[in-house]
């Protein structure tokens, strides 16, 4: 992720964030299209957070909800970023995805997923995460990424 970026001024939601202990910033390349990522609770020890607002831009626009895969985008990276936070850097690629959706995102919803790490190995990260809106679970993640350089 690039470094963090300021909500508009006056952006009520976005300060509420803030307080909450939510950051902004911007990724780079594809992830980008996710739009402003909120994440807290950082550290390879802590419990990351990783959120995003849907707006129009994700969805299927004949059915008006947020698009499957841009839902895979969002888990990849996410999960991909805890990864980033246990190992001390980006050197590791997704081997393997799942993604089971359970209900639908909508413009406007505030999605967050919150990684874990379910197992480590010398050369894998087994990880799972769930992507939700308030107390509404939109879909489940379940994957494994190759750690490099060990």
């Amino acid at each position: 992720m690039v470094g963090p970026t300021s909500p508009p001024p006056g952006n009520r939601v976005a300060s509420e964030l803030e307080e909450a202990g939510w950051t902004s910033g911007e990724f780079e390349a594809f992830s980008a299209q996710l739009g402003p990522v909120w994440t807290r609770g950082r550290g390879p020890e802590g419990e990351l957070e990783v959120g995003f607002f849907a707006t129009e831009a994700h969805t299927n626009g004949h059915l008006g909800t947020v698009h499957g895969g841009l839902l895979m985008t969002f888990a990849d990276t996410s999960l991909g970023m805890k990864v980033g936070e246990v190992i001390g850097g980006p050197r590791c690629t997704t081997v393997s995805l799942q993604v089971q959706f359970v209900s639908a995102g909508q413009v406007g919803d505030f999605l967050v997923c919150r990684p874990e790490v379910v197992r480590k190995t010398r050369n894998l990260m087994f990880m799972r995460g769930l992507i939700s809106t308030g107390d509404r679970t939109v879909a489940s993640a379940e994957g494994i990424w190759k750690i490099w350089g060990v």
